[in-house]
């Protein structure tokens, strides 16, 4: 996704069309961060959040501090994004590259090649590059938002608190890095429940979507 955010704006639109006036969002990695954003924003509209890894929403202004050395090696696909060489191979190697990034986030996942042999045509979309590219050059401050969603990016950077009901899924065995969601529970002041899942990687809805399925039933009884 880019700054726009689409998840949480169609999300809502959905609704509205539905007649549903408060749903449970639920979303890992860039749809985690939608669901965040939703649950953050217009908590009114969201009764229940299900989230992998924590409080999943960018902090641009303190995009250049660094992680530790250990993090920052799992990076390094953000990184060669910032240049025209990784635009350039992510063009010509997308699912060559992805295919990698799913095995080193996923060690454990036997289910990988055939998962990503299914999503793999996503790839060629039109669009998919260039989204891509803004997303990890804007999420580090090196590509401008849309004006349009300004007042928003400003009200995210001021990280508000969820006070949603929240149940955090944090993967055990994933392999890119990242803080864990007891470092990220001071962002969390409603009901919140985190759940580590010690043998499942980055994927965690199409690796473990017993656990994922559950957590979404549960804010609903």
């Amino acid at each position: 996704m880019t700054d726009r955010h689409p998840a949480c704006f169609l999300g809502r639109a959905g609704r509205d069309a539905l007649d549903i006036e408060r749903a449970v969002v639920a979303g890992d990695d860039w749809g985690g961060r939608a669901a965040c954003i939703a649950a953050a924003l217009f908590p009114e509209r969201v009764r229940g959040l299900v989230t992998v890894g924590g409080y999943n929403i960018q902090d641009i202004e303190h995009s250049d501090s660094p992680a530790s050395p250990e993090w920052e090696k799992t990076y390094w696909y953000q990184y060669y994004f910032h240049s025209e060489r990784g635009r350039n191979g992510l063009a010509a190697h997308r699912e060559a590259l992805c295919a990698l990034l799913w095995r080193d986030w996923s060690p454990t996942w036997t289910g990988a090649a055939e998962a990503f042999a299914a999503s793999a045509p996503s790839l060629h979309n039109p669009d998919f590059v260039d989204v891509v590219i803004h997303s990890y050059r804007h999420r580090y401050g090196l590509a401008p938002g849309d004006e349009q969603y300004a007042e928003l990016e400003r009200r995210l950077a001021t990280h508000p608190t969820i006070s949603t009901p929240t149940i955090v899924l944090e993967s055990g065995a994933a392999g890119v890095a990242g803080a864990s969601a007891a470092e990220d529970r001071r962002r969390f002041d409603g009901p919140f429940d985190q759940r580590l899942l010690p043998k499942v990687g980055h994927n965690v809805p199409q690796e473990d979507p017993g656990s994922f399925s559950q957590a979404v039933l549960s804010l609903l009884e």
